[in-house]
């Protein structure tokens, strides 16, 4: 996260005045703090950062923060480029400016020689399938992100691969200018069946469309599509506003969970299309109940389990409240066990219209859960939201297991897959938490 010094930068013929400024370095700055100011501009569409900024952004965070620069960049264009330099004058980046979102400048190369147009978005999509290729088998898993964003150079916008057809994702309007080199590249290198659009855009409003996905390349898709991964295959909408039915950053956990689940009776929470389950029938589970507040959801789910030659009405099928069913089991004294939630970071919780935040009910959700696992069951739990570090992920698992008068231990923990490679310097690019714990 970059932040940029309040003082204005002087301007002389040749560039930006040398020398430090007094005071320039921040006590305790660092990327992304709360600066006061905006950033100096030396001259039109540059902006001269603090040295410790500086060495964030040389080092390979890609983002400077709209409140680390104020209103000074807010007449530009979005999209517009921005160079970076250090309070020397020299040159760090070269980025372009989002008008919408919470993050002002989005870094996209730190190499003078590279301009911001369609030869590096073609060189970014050859590198980032080239790197899938050498970690992936190509063909046991078809579903796949074949760019992640920052961390493949290219900000702000996600591919998935789902057999023939990808999934582009833009989180902001900004990246409109790099859309039709992109959608070439991504033509040219793969050849897909249809490029589809989805548009995730955040305005500082927090306001955000649902419209389905929009065929940009291509035919028309079918209404669901097969894809294959490792041993088994599930269908997936790439049509759909939001979610296509199977998360390629899951993969890892749904494979882990079949590893755990044999000769348990598994129950699955927020179930969704039922992927987990699936894995856990596959691993040798003895029984499934998955609950969901969606009815479509476990209808799908009854389709992927059709697809992999299980009875589809073998497992049980829940539809309500999470918070409610675990307390209808308590209350029965039913037991599991192995639990596994994996939870959206916001969504209906139920129809009465009540919401589910990660954030805020997560502890509640570990102690509830807890109350239905059998001394020495296996706890799998996720969470998929950047507002929850790993260290508050981790007390939330303790406090919950605190007030279920218990403890946990946890014996293994996931990370994202190969596919999903993390910049080190951008630790907000690792969002996935996943932990196997068990219950005293």
């Amino acid at each position: 996260m970059a932040a940029t010094d309040g003082t204005r930068g002087k301007k002389r013929s040749g560039g930006v005045r040398r020398g430090r400024p007094s005071g320039s370095r921040s006590s305790g700055s660092r990327a992304g703090t709360r600066n006061t100011g905006g950033a100096p501009i030396v001259r039109r569409g540059t902006v001269r950062l603090q040295h410790e900024v500086a060495r964030r952004i040389r080092a390979g965070h890609p983002w400077v923060y709209r409140e680390a620069v104020g209103s000074r960049l807010s007449r530009m264009k979005a999209g517009s480029p921005v160079e970076l330099v250090d309070w020397d004058g020299d040159f760090v980046g070269r980025g372009f400016y989002d008008g919408e979102t919470a993050i002002a400048i989005r870094v996209m190369t730190r190499d003078p020689g590279d301009e911001i147009g369609p030869e590096l978005v073609a060189k970014r999509v050859r590198e980032a399938i080239l790197l899938r290729r050498r970690i992936l088998d190509w063909e046991r898993y078809e579903c796949m992100r074949i760019i992640n964003a920052e961390a493949d150079g290219l900000p702000a916008i996600v591919v998935e691969r789902y057999g023939s057809h990808l999934v582009v994702q833009l989180y902001t309007e900004a990246v409109s200018k790099l859309r039709d080199p992109l959608y070439d590249a991504l033509a040219a290198e793969l050849s897909p069946a249809a490029i589809y659009e989805q548009r995730r855009f955040k305005p500082l409003s927090g306001a955000a469309p649902r419209s389905g996905a929009e065929l940009v390349r291509g035919g028309p898709a079918p209404v669901e599509i097969e894809v294959r991964e490792g041993d088994l295959k599930f269908w997936v909408d790439v049509t759909a506003p939001l979610a296509t039915g199977l998360f390629a950053d899951l993969r890892e956990g749904r494979r882990v969970t079949s590893c755990w689940a044999k000769d348990r009776r598994v129950l699955n929470l927020f179930s969704y299309t039922g992927s987990i389950s699936v894995y856990a029938v596959h691993g040798g589970a003895t029984a499934i109940t998955a609950v969901d507040v969606a009815a479509r959801a476990h209808a799908r789910a009854r389709r992927n389990f059709a697809l992999n030659g299980i009875d589809p009405e073998g497992p049980e099928h829940i539809v309500g409240d999470t918070f409610k069913v675990l307390a209808r089991f308590a209350e029965r004294k039913r037991q599991f066990d192995m639990v596994v939630i994996d939870p959206p970071a916001f969504a209906s919780a139920s129809r009465g219209g009540k919401t589910w935040s990660a954030v805020k009910d997560y502890r509640e959700l570990i102690a509830a859960s807890l109350e239905v696992l059998s001394p020495g069951g296996v706890l799998i739990a996720a969470s998929s939201t950047r507002r929850i570090s790993q260290s508050d992920f981790d007390m939330t698992l303790a406090e919950g297991a605190a007030r279920a008068r218990t403890w946990l231990r946890i014996v293994n923990r996931l990370s994202l897959p190969r596919d999903f490679p993390v910049l080190p310097a951008f630790p907000e690019g690792n969002y996935l938490k996943f932990a196997i714990a068990i219950r005293d």
